[in-house]
């Protein structure tokens, strides 16, 4: 991982293809936004770092992936980057039911998911002020985030 801040306030850093970065992305998140005065943001902020970055990490295996924090007049605005061109789709999510939040025996199992995936895009739209994606040339896209205040 590399990871630079600069003097106009925004955190730019680049990731090697590996599940661990997530956290680690969190945790500079979560200590930039705490620098800038904005810990009471930092639990919205880095749950959607989480999911734009594993969001990035499976469309592009194997790939850098890119993350920008920076700060605006009026809040926050989150961007992670992937190499890939397959465009990210927004999953309606059922109902809950109270089976859904009952006790998973098979959770910490390895591969279990028990339909968890999917819920990343509602999560950030919901915690999100806004968001978006953007293509870039030649290839690759930016999901960005913005959180105001």
């Amino acid at each position: 991982m590399n990871a630079n801040v600069d003097i106009s306030g925004e955190l730019d850093i680049t990731c090697v293809p590996d599940k661990v970065e997530v956290g680690r992305v969190r945790s500079l998140v979560d200590f930039q936004l705490g620098d800038w005065g904005l810990s009471r943001m930092a639990a919205d902020m880095c749950l959607i770092a989480s999911e734009l970055v594993t969001n990035a990490l499976e469309c592009a295996p194997g790939r850098e992936i890119r993350v920008r924090l920076r700060r605006e007049p009026e809040g926050v605005l989150l961007g992670v980057w992937d190499p890939s061109d397959e465009m990210p789709v927004v999953h309606a999510l059922d109902e809950l039911t109270l089976a859904d939040v009952a006790p998973d025996p098979d959770a910490l199992d390895p591969g279990h998911e028990a339909g968890t995936c999917g819920r990343g895009l509602p999560i950030v739209e919901a915690l999100s002020s806004e968001w978006q994606v953007e293509k870039t040339a030649p290839h690759g896209k930016w999901v960005w985030s913005r959180i105001v205040i």
